[in-house]
């Protein structure tokens, strides 16, 4: 049976004006007048607008600002009218997709999206990053790591090393945060209430040149932030030195980070801003991938 035109009064939030909408006798509802794409090629046939529509929109809200966004303005960046947008986005918050802040009408990524991240592993990441790493440890003749930001720190899940040069493996290890450049990369762009828990106290000892001093680190992220990588000089192993930069997400916050390390004698500290360049160039590809998927 087909079922009747509906009318109702929108909720806070929904767009201005009437919304109708009539099933098709499959039971989908049409997009709005001026919306249907014409022409569509074979290799589009076989997929669902209205769900692309919608993922578009996860995106969307993804990269906006922290305090979220409007229907309007969503709609506005994927080219839909608002009335879609609106149905799409109330589809998307009834499965805590995207979140409705009450007072504002802002849209924010939801609880689901966290949820199933975490449940996904690390695998895209590491295909489209090992790559650049490859890259980088042929041009450098070091190896070259990728960690990943977790809730009580960071996790190694790829590196490339020299063949010809015996290194330690670091797949799988959670290292003090400020005795590494890796650690180091990871606190400087955090916002302080952020890094502040995530440091152990006090400060342990691993080396003679492990900073122990909280004003003394503070000031050295400080410097970080300034030159765009960090640096280890022996801080955790008193033989290995190396560089760090952070890979930064749509908001500017530090999800992983791309290390490039060696012994001293081969990575000495009038390399750090020629490899730190590096880092920071390849932090910047991995980056740009990730924001391709």
């Amino acid at each position: 049976m087909r079922t009747s035109n509906v009318h109702r009064t929108p909720r806070d939030g929904e767009p201005d004006g009437e919304l109708s909408a009539e099933p098709s006798a499959d039971g989908e509802i049409p997009d709005q007048a001026g919306e249907q794409s014409a022409g569509q090629t074979a290799g589009q046939s076989s997929r669902v607008q209205s769900l692309e529509r919608a993922i578009a929109l996860l995106h969307a809200t993804a990269d906006s600002s922290p305090d979220g966004e409007s229907v309007a303005n969503l709609a506005l960046q994927c080219g839909l009218n608002r009335a879609t947008a609106w149905r799409l986005l109330s589809t998307l918050e009834a499965h805590a997709l995207v979140e409705r802040d009450p007072l504002t009408n802002r849209y924010t990524i939801g609880f689901a999206v966290a949820r199933m991240a975490s449940a996904a592993g690390f695998d895209g990441l590491v295909r489209r990053s090992h790559g650049v790493l490859q890259r980088v440890c042929d041009q450098t003749g070091e190896t070259a790591n990728l960690a990943v930001a977790q809730r009580l720190g960071l996790t190694y899940i790829d590196e490339v090393t020299p063949p010809v040069i015996l290194a330690a493996k670091w797949l799988g290890r959670q290292v003090p945060l400020h005795a590494t450049s890796t650690g180091k990369a990871l606190l400087a762009w955090l916002p302080e209430p952020e890094a502040e828990p995530l440091l152990v106290d006090p400060l342990v000892a691993y080396t003679d040149t492990t900073v122990t001093d909280r004003a003394r680190l503070r000031a050295e992220l400080a410097e970080t932030r300034s030159r765009g990588y960090s640096v280890c000089v022996g801080e955790m192993e008193r033989s290995l030195y190396g560089v760090s930069a952070p890979v930064f997400d749509g908001h500017g916050r530090p999800f992983a980070v791309i290390s490039i390390w060696g012994p001293q004698d081969r990575v000495p500290e009038e390399r750090f801003p020629a490899l730190g360049a590096l880092a920071r160039a390849a932090a910047d590809d991995i980056a740009a991938a990730v924001r391709d998927l």
